[in-house]
């Protein structure tokens, strides 16, 4: 049986193109942000809010996917939206307009996620879920690797000139837009699943939903209100006297660690256990959060974010390949948009609250509470008990 198909390959393309031109402009937006006068707890309340709006679309988008058994106009759109939105930055500087043109972003990806990551699992069968997402993880983050490499190019030469960037970065997100009219959409895949379509009744798959899944869901949830956006991190470094090559070279080398190690963590996971690999990650987490309160040294950071690039490969795709594993075919973008919703309204408290408690006490124990926080879900997690929904393709 052929793992990595067309299909799986196209989309990992996609998010390759799209990641260049995202994570091109992740590392320098706080930096950005800072330099046309938002505070730290406005850029948390921004973060926030942009991923809440992914969050609510990812939950209406992925139940309209199943309901009429379509997957590809959303990843289409979704990828289109989050092109536009890129140039948008450099146009103006109003608080408004940032807040738009980031939640237009998120809102792309919203749309697009829960039919994309269906598209994934139709593809291969249950015990390859972990290498099939290890594999699309790998290629995203690889684009993460590339495009902040662009910016600390750019930045080397033109220190503190951010706006450009944003330019740039409408070329691979249009390269990625061209892409997806290549994926051929297996419908004899799609289950049709007629359902109620308005903007909340994904919630509804809650309660119908297997006690599997609500367990998992519960214990995913629980962990992302501990952790608030990589954002923090990229400041903690800065608060500590880097510069922003340092800041972007740091970021680069994380995502890098990320983007080698999730494909074979992903293998790991189908032959071990979702589980433990998982389990894994958030010990990692910990590590690296109370490691970040305590640390000053430039050399420390490196071997922190190496760490946290494993933690990152360890639980972003398996925790997905995990819910696909879960619940029902004809569920599965529901599945995923409605965890992902929840997840992004967790992180909407998780960030702000992250900000505010950064900016009255400081970072060292905005970090810790987040590492004592995750330490917590660790013990749940291992006494929770699973079971798999082993529908083959």
């Amino acid at each position: 049986m052929k793992i990595i198909t067309r299909n799986v390959l196209i989309l990992s393309m996609v998010s390759f193109f799209t990641d260049i031109a995202s994570e091109m402009l992740y590392p320098v937006m706080p930096v950005y942000l800072r330099s046309i006068g938002f505070s730290i707890v406005l850029i948390g309340v921004l973060e926030g809010v942009a991923e809440a709006t992914a969050g609510l679309s990812k939950g209406y988008f992925g139940n309209l996917s199943d309901s009429i058994s379509k997957r590809l106009p959303f990843v289409q759109t979704g990828y289109a939206l989050s092109a536009v939105s890129k140039p948008m930055l450099a146009l103006f500087t109003y608080p408004f307009w940032v807040f738009l043109s980031r939640t237009l972003d998120r809102l792309g990806k919203g749309i697009r996620t829960g039919a994309r990551d269906a598209l994934l699992s139709d593809e291969t069968a249950a015990r390859y879920k972990g290498q099939v997402f290890g594999f699309h993880r790998s290629m995203d983050t690889l684009g993460a690797v590339i495009g902040p490499l662009i910016a600390l190019v750019y930045l080397a030469i033109h220190p503190g000139h951010y706006k450009i960037l944003f330019l740039v970065a409408f070329l691979p997100g249009f390269l990625s837009i061209s892409i997806t009219f290549f994926i051929r959409e297996k419908r004899k895949a799609i289950i049709s699943r007629p359902n109620k379509t308005g903007f909340l009744d994904f919630l509804g798959y809650w309660k119908n939903s297997p006690v599997t899944y609500r367990k998992l869901t519960f214990a995913l949830l629980a962990f992302t209100l501990f952790n608030s956006s990589d954002v923090f991190l990229l400041l903690k470094i800065k608060d500590n006297g880097f510069n922003d090559v340092t800041v972007i070279g740091i970021y680069i080398f994380y995502n890098l660690i990320y983007a080698i190690f999730s494909y074979p963590l992903g293998i790991l996971a189908d032959k071990i256990g979702m589980k433990k690999v998982f389990i894994g990650g958030l010990v990692l987490f910990v590590i690296v959060y109370a490691g970040m309160a305590l640390n000053k040294s430039e050399p420390v950071f490196f071997v922190l974010f190496l760490l946290y690039g494993i933690y990152a490969a360890a639980t972003e795709g398996v925790s997905k390949a995990w819910i696909t594993n879960i619940c029902q075919k004809k569920d599965t973008a529901t599945a995923i948009g409605t965890y992902t919703a929840l997840q992004s309204l967790c992180a909407l408290l998780s960030s702000s609250l992250t900000g505010v408690i950064w900016y009255a006490y400081g970072a060292k124990t905005a970090l810790i509470i987040t590492a004592a926080g995750a330490l917590l879900i660790i013990p749940y997690l291992y006494l929770m008990k699973t079971s798999y929904q082993r529908n083959e393709i």
